[in-house]
């Protein structure tokens, strides 16, 4: 009752988290949950990373322990998408030093703002067949995300047989230490059939997602699949699964060259 009576007073209940995206979050009852496994899936270069690391970093600017965990990329390149994102500047001209002087500020202030979050936001490797650690680093966060499924296997079994086994094992270590696990994961090229938006038996793993994680997200960007239809940015996160809720899709942008998602409703300051 004391949780119902925070709610209607327009507080979130402990167990809650924001994404940083308002449209999502009304979707899923307020923001993500402590135990609860949520999938967020999407074709080759859908950005997947970049809306999971986005979501990591509004998280951590509110004041929430985030653990971002890669086995996609090096946790100098995570913090350089970062800076991109957050900064509103290419990665390529980040490389490259290429900033003019407002750029520059940019990128300084937003360097300035991530050491001060360090202690809610830290990246951290994590290899194929590496232990997820929630009880390690990780056990005081609220969120661990984790980036990729498929990073974490050794291959060493049949592909789906292990993916699914990664996917029990993360919802049950996502119940066991109370935080929300992310995870993201690569889905099978969708581009040569009619309607290219991920379906819920797209993401494979012997239907081990769609028994155990409590929500299920999925990108679809008609510019991959339309390139000349004149929808550039345009996004579809769709909400395939939602244990606690409706299904439905958010209107999202994507700024390609930034790396960088958007809430079409409610436009980022």
């Amino acid at each position: 009752m004391r949780r119902i009576d925070l709610v209607a007073d327009g507080s979130l209940s402990g167990d809650t988290v924001r994404t940083g995206f308002p449209s999502i979050d009304r979707w899923l009852g307020g923001g993500v949950r402590a135990g609860d496994l949520v999938v967020l899936g999407g074709d080759v270069g859908s950005g997947k990373s970049a809306l999971s690391l986005a979501m990591a970093l509004r998280m951590a600017e509110t004041g929430v322990k985030v653990a971002f965990l890669t086995g996609e990329m090096s946790v100098e390149r995570v913090m350089e998408r970062a800076l991109a994102i957050e900064g509103r500047v290419k990665v390529d001209d980040l490389r490259q030093g290429r900033l003019d002087d407002q750029q520059r500020a940019s990128v300084g202030a937003v360097a300035v703002r991530l050491r001060d979050q360090s202690p809610r936001f830290e990246v951290l490797s994590r290899g194929p067949g590496s232990a997820l650690g929630l009880r390690g680093r990780e056990s005081s966060a609220q969120v661990v995300i984790v980036d990729s499924l498929q990073a974490l296997a050794e291959g060493t079994a049949p592909r789906d047989e292990e993916l699914a086994a990664l996917v029990y094992r993360l919802k049950a270590e996502a119940v066991a230490e109370d935080v929300c696990v992310m995870v993201t994961a690569q889905l099978p090229s969708l581009a040569e059939r009619d309607d290219a938006r991920p379906t819920l038996d797209d993401f494979g793993t012997m239907g081990a997602v769609k028994q155990a994680a409590d929500v299920v997200l999925a990108l679809y960007r008609e510019e991959m699949y339309a390139p000349d239809a004149g929808v550039e940015g345009a996004t579809e996160l769709l909400v395939r699964k939602n244990r606690n809720g409706t299904t439905g899709y958010v209107d999202l942008y994507f700024y390609k060259q930034w790396l960088r998602f958007e809430d079409m409703l409610d436009p980022d300051r």
